[in-house]
């Protein structure tokens, strides 16, 4: 009948053919529109990149060069003024509600896709298809689905529209600088919103990928899984896809007890890693043993101090630097295994430029951890000398 379309499916049938399709423009979207257009972590092929032009083009209404240049300023202008769609300037319940609307007003700003558009499709679809008719996709959709399930089409083409400006504009750009849990103490509130990147295609590693924006593997733990970079897997196994880049892979070389050139490459190229040991190795069970010792009065100043005492400076609240201060006043040891943690940062800010300084500096550096007494310092001072750039040989 003409009222179930020509599929005539159940309503089982129905939802899973929607939940399909709203699957694939979620892989147009993670795997053509943000690792390839805006940060071209990876090659793909021509008909496959056509593919996700055509079928986003018939279920967002998505431009190309529009979602490329917004996303690349939102990098660039992360958590300013000039982001297109901050949480933490706007305020998360505008980017939840209107996380779409705030897209296209920066999609009608000119400067943006000047400055931030490049690179992008210019061919004769583009330019008079594309980018000339935009709702004439969508308005196509909603006919091929009226036609292909009936009645209820009309309810699927409804889920297919708002589909990405949920998930992504409202979810990612919202949820995924706000909560959630963070591998890396990257300069923005980027965060994880879940270690199983499955709804949302890998989008939910967040942290992740602000802190390495061009790898096209956005998950870095073993437990955290990447759906789309499992498509770029499959691409890349049917020839129509190649990685250009990941994450850097922090190498150790077990016994290697001396700082060169090569070790301090390394920490440079690794250093968020290697902040996350800092964390994990020398704050955390030090904030344990502190913690024991404090008076019961200043207790609840410790609050969450392992999270706080590695938390990157430029996020914090006033009120969270005053209980830093008060920890630290509380601990000597806090208070040297803090300004460490921030002494070590400041290396590759200041000297990433000349390998010897850095190199110097780091020496210094770790000479300082060894010399301060405190066993946790000293052993992440040791751990610092095995790193490489290069796995060790067996």
């Amino acid at each position: 009948m003409w009222y179930n379309g020509f599929l005539d499916l159940s309503a089982w049938q129905v939802v899973a053919v929607t939940l399909l399709m709203t699957h694939v423009t979620i892989v147009g979207v993670t795997v053509y529109l943000h690792r390839f257009s805006a940060h071209r972590s990876l090659e793909l092929n021509g008909g496959l990149k056509h593919f996700f032009r055509f079928w986003l083009w018939l279920t967002t209404a998505q431009n190309t060069r529009e979602w490329t240049a917004i996303h690349r300023k939102h990098h660039a202008k992360c958590e300013t003024v000039d982001d297109p769609h901050s949480p933490v300037i706007l305020g998360l319940a505008t980017v939840l509600r209107t996380g779409a609307e705030l897209y296209r007003a920066e999609a009608g700003n000119p400067e943006t896709l000047r400055i931030y558009g490049k690179n992008c499709p210019d061919d004769w679809l583009e330019r008079n298809l594309y980018s000339r008719y935009k709702l004439l996709g969508i308005a196509l959709m909603a006919v091929i689905d009226l036609l292909l399930f009936g009645a209820i089409g009309i309810t699927v083409w409804a889920i297919q529209m708002m589909w990405i400006p949920f998930w992504a504009a409202g979810v990612i750009n919202g949820l995924g600088h706000a909560v959630g849990y963070r591998n890396f103490e990257c300069r923005d509130a980027a965060t994880n919103l879940m270690p199983w990147g499955i709804l949302i295609g890998g989008e939910e590693l967040h942290n992740n990928h602000h802190t390495y924006p061009n790898s096209a593997k956005l998950s870095v733990k073993p437990w955290e899984f990447d759906l789309g970079w499992a498509w770029i897997k499959v691409f890349s196994v049917l020839r129509l896809a190649k990685v250009q880049r990941v994450a850097p892979i922090a190498h150790r070389v077990e016994g290697k007890g001396h700082l060169d050139m090569d070790t301090a490459m390394a920490i440079l190229n690794n250093r968020f890693q290697i902040m996350a040991q800092y964390r994990k190795l020398v704050i955390a069970p030090l904030v344990q043993q502190e913690l024991a010792k404090v008076d019961h009065s200043v207790r609840h100043q410790f609050h969450r101090a392992k999270r706080l005492l590695s938390r990157e400076t430029s996020l914090l609240s006033e009120k969270h630097q005053l209980r830093i201060e008060t920890m630290l006043a509380h601990s000597q040891a806090l208070k040297v295994i803090y300004e460490k943690r921030l002494a070590l940062q400041q290396i590759w800010v200041k000297t990433s430029s000349n390998g010897h300084d850095m190199l110097a500096a780091i020496k210094d550096w770790v000479h300082e951890a060894e010399a301060s007494g405190i066993q946790s310092l000293r052993d992440f001072a040791d751990q610092l000398k095995t790193y490489s750039l290069r796995p060790s040989v067996a």
